[in-house]
């Protein structure tokens, strides 16, 4: 019946029950998966509202989805129901340099947004690893990052309105398009980063800035993790800003050589990224004096790249380290763990402790700069039930020392489904009630997205 009610309300075309659909809309990039009952493909901000109407007043379970390249489980639809696809919401509504806002569906990819603010001058700076393929709505429902939120912030930084559905199908604005604003609570914030629970959001404008006319890169080899790590604090207390400080550990490394051949990254067991940008004549200077420091402070090979493409030749190779992990046949638990900044020598020697005492290698890889590391548990045999449960004894205590040593067990990529059982002692017993009062405020009936961290 809902089915057919879907159909009379937006159209055959938007609504399926076919098999593949369902499978696709099933899961993640993480392993947990469950089937919707049924797919409703939205192309607008009216079939959104309808679609959720409908949905409350029959008491049907929605979960929104976006591209579909989580790795929390986030967009699973465990108890069923509707699959709620915004992937065709894929436009940009508006380009203005000259209010720096740009205006844009759910479906538009992070990539091709900044491709088209970039062509105008312009730049859009959050950058996940994904961008090529994530979409904007994902990015806002998880806060996502990337390499460049060192000197440049997260999603929540660039977003000054939203467009939301609310679960009863309501639809309000929040937030507009003027670079400051405080009027009322900050609803903005709200939505951000609450993983589809609390709306659905179907617009978004966001913040652009000038695209710094230069760049140039490093990559530096260093004997010793803790070499590489110092190096970093050696350069923000010179006085520097990179626009991205990237670091690798010694397992990373060698199965970027199985993938990309040994030739592609000298010995050594740590790996180092720094990016600056700005005005041409700034970054020349600045990338001489940063080279220079990284000699002194050990590094066996520096590897200069000051145009475009062998910028881009050493951020294609840093995106391959995903990839080489997958290549060992083990299955990676891609853990987004964030640390102070000072404790990141202590989590990768935590991590090889790890190791030693539950013999899963952990691989460790990521964003120096702010202390978001990940810290990935390659596990042999995940499939079976008891090794995923030494797994995730072992994730225990990973979480247990992150949150003893002031880190979050997440960055970037949310709770969903993977983080759910460590979410009470991430928050504690009064900051998990305040999320839930909200969640009871604006979806008491807890049909948006359920079964996840809040249930």
């Amino acid at each position: 019946m809902v089915a057919e009610l879907l159909v009379q309300k937006l159209g055959p075309e938007k609504v399926s029950m076919r098999s593949d659909d369902i499978e696709v809309h099933s899961t993640d990039k993480w392993y947990a998966s469950h089937p919707p009952d049924l797919v409703v493909f939205a192309e607008s901000t009216e079939d959104v509202s309808n679609t959720l109407e409908l949905a409350h007043r029959h008491k049907i379970p929605v979960t929104t989805r976006g591209a579909g390249v989580g790795y929390v489980g986030g967009c699973v639809p465990m108890k069923g129901g509707i699959a709620l696809s915004l992937a065709r919401m894929n436009r940009i509504l508006e380009l203005n340099p000259e209010d720096g806002v740009a205006v844009v569906q759910p479906g538009v990819i992070t990539g091709d947004l900044q491709t088209a603010a970039q062509s105008l001058g312009w730049d859009y700076p959050p950058d996940p690893a994904s961008l090529k393929e994530c979409s904007i709505g994902g990015n806002i429902a998880t806060n996502a990052g990337g390499p460049r939120c060192l000197k440049y912030g997260v999603t929540r930084n660039y977003v000054l309105g939203l467009q939301v559905v609310l679960p009863d199908g309501r639809v309000f604005k929040c937030g507009g398009r003027v670079h400051k604003n405080k009027t009322g609570f900050d609803l903005v914030g709200l939505f951000v980063g609450s993983e589809g629970m609390l709306g659905v959001v179907t617009a978004a404008t966001l913040r652009l800035i000038p695209k710094p006319p230069a760049r140039a890169m490093l990559a530096a080899v260093f004997p010793e993790f803790r070499m590489a790590a110092a190096a970093v604090q050696s350069i923000l207390d010179a006085g520097h800003l990179p626009s991205a400080l990237e670091i690798t550990d010694d397992f990373t490394l060698r199965a970027a050589r199985n993938r990309l051949g040994p030739e592609a990254l000298p010995d050594g067991q740590a790996h180092l990224i720094v990016e600056i940008d700005g005005r041409p004549r700034a970054v020349d200077y600045e990338i001489d004096e940063l080279e220079a420091r990284l000699g002194k402070l050990g590094s066996t090979r520096i590897d200069r790249a000051e145009d475009e493409p062998s910028c881009e030749a050493i951020w294609k190779l840093r995106r391959e380290f995903s990839y080489s992990l997958r290549d060992t046949g083990l299955t990676k638990l891609n853990e987004d763990i964030v640390v102070p900044r000072s404790k990141l020598v202590e989590l990768v020697e935590f991590a090889r402790r790890l190791e030693e005492m539950t013999g899963i290698p952990v691989a460790c890889f990521g964003h120096a700069g702010d202390g978001n590391i990940h810290t990935n548990l390659m596990v042999a045999n995940y499939d079976d039930p008891e090794v995923r449960a030494d797994a995730d004894r072992a994730l225990d205590q990973l979480f247990t020392w992150v949150l003893e040593n002031g880190g979050a067990i997440t960055g970037e990529h949310g709770v969903g489904l993977a983080k759910k059982r460590w979410i009470e002692a991430a928050l504690g017993d009064v900051n998990l009630d305040v999320h839930r009062a909200v969640k009871n405020a604006l979806d008491p009936s807890g049909r948006l997205n359920p079964g996840k961290f809040l249930d």
